[in-house]
């Protein structure tokens, strides 16, 4: 029983004008007086919780309405599902017959669900939801993949083609429709597919679906670099500030965004005195250090970042060794 003091019409004989309290009682709906006990309300709607527990797990878990839509799923999540449990309401065993019959049940709900669409998206929707925990995507990047890889089957741009590869590219796709830092070396390395298979599919389904995606900004991998390279945050903060006047001077249009983001991590680290290599900024990045190299002499042409001490201008000799370490590549001042 819940008491609640609410204004109403309801004029009681015994309350003498007085404010009434008035009783609503859950389960059975009604409002009833609590002087008199006129029913003033019956089959009232139940507008709360399920439970009145404010616990935890316990209270979010609640919900009238079940599982929510989504595009991540074959059925969209509005199909129903026979439990495996071979009990009844009460808890009790079923019987063998019954038992039969429900395992009958399940078969045919699962057979009249497997339409070739349907194992279609079934299977890459699983690899999906992989892709969601070993990338950390959101809800709304998997919601776009999900979106994007549906236009190619209504399409049929994926017919003949590899479903890992088109959904290697649909996530990369929805990574930078909404602005998730992942670069499609990140998505090769989670699907164990090749870099150049998910590219070429990629600009496909750019073009053939007319896809309209902004380029990354590279303030959202200096986090991630800092972090690998266990840089300082006051390292980061300078980054970011290199990074600020680099694009006030038009430097990093046409640029890769994770190049910029390396080069000023880098330039940062070596103004801070910390002892953070190119090879390691590069690894860390993905790219090469020849690449940073580059962008670094860019960097320093147009004075975005001042060296008070000149030995740190100095690029050690170790960095600017090719990968094989058999050739020794002279390199100027930074």
């Amino acid at each position: 029983m819940n008491k609640d003091y609410e204004s109403s019409d309801h004029i009681c004989k015994n309350s003498k004008g007085k404010d009434v309290l008035l009783v609503s009682d859950s389960s059975t709906g009604e409002v009833m007086c609590s002087t008199c006990g006129e029913v003033i309300a019956e089959n009232v709607a139940e507008l709360g919780p399920e439970s009145s527990s404010q616990s935890g797990e316990d209270y979010l878990s609640k919900s009238r309405t079940g599982r929510k839509s989504t595009l991540a799923f074959n059925d969209m999540g509005l199909s129903t599902v026979i439990q495996q449990s071979d009990k009844d309401a009460t808890g009790k065993n079923l019987s063998g017959e019954m038992k039969r019959t429900f395992y009958r049940l399940r078969m045919w709900d699962k057979n009249s669900k497997a339409l070739p669409g349907h194992r279609n998206m079934q299977k890459a929707f699983t690899l999906l939801e992989g892709l969601k925990a070993k990338l950390s995507l959101t809800d709304a990047a998997v919601e776009q993949a999900a979106y994007i890889y549906r236009k190619t089957l209504a399409k049929k741009i994926g017919r003949g083609r590899s479903i890992p590869v088109i959904l290697s590219a649909c996530v990369y796709a929805s990574c930078r429709f909404t602005n998730t830092p992942r670069t499609i070396q990140d998505v090769a390395n989670a699907t164990n597919l090749r870099r150049t298979s998910i590219h070429r599919i990629y600009r496909m389904l750019v073009r053939d679906l007319d896809l309209t995606l902004e380029t990354y900004n590279p303030v959202n991998f200096i986090t991630r670099i800092t972090t690998e390279v266990g840089a300082s945050e006051k390292t980061k903060r300078d980054a970011i500030k290199f990074l600020i006047k680099a694009e006030e001077l038009m430097i990093t249009s046409g640029k890769n965004p994770v190049a910029m983001a390396a080069t000023v991590v880098y330039l940062a680290a070596i103004s801070n005195n910390e002892k953070v290599s190119q090879t390691q900024i590069s690894k860390a990045a993905n790219i090469s250090s020849v690449t940073i190299r580059n962008l670094c002499k860019k960097l320093k042409e147009a004075k975005i970042a001042s060296f008070p001490n000149p030995k740190l201008t100095k690029v050690e000799e170790s960095d600017a060794n090719t990968d094989n370490g058999t050739t020794r590549v002279k390199v100027d001042k930074i």
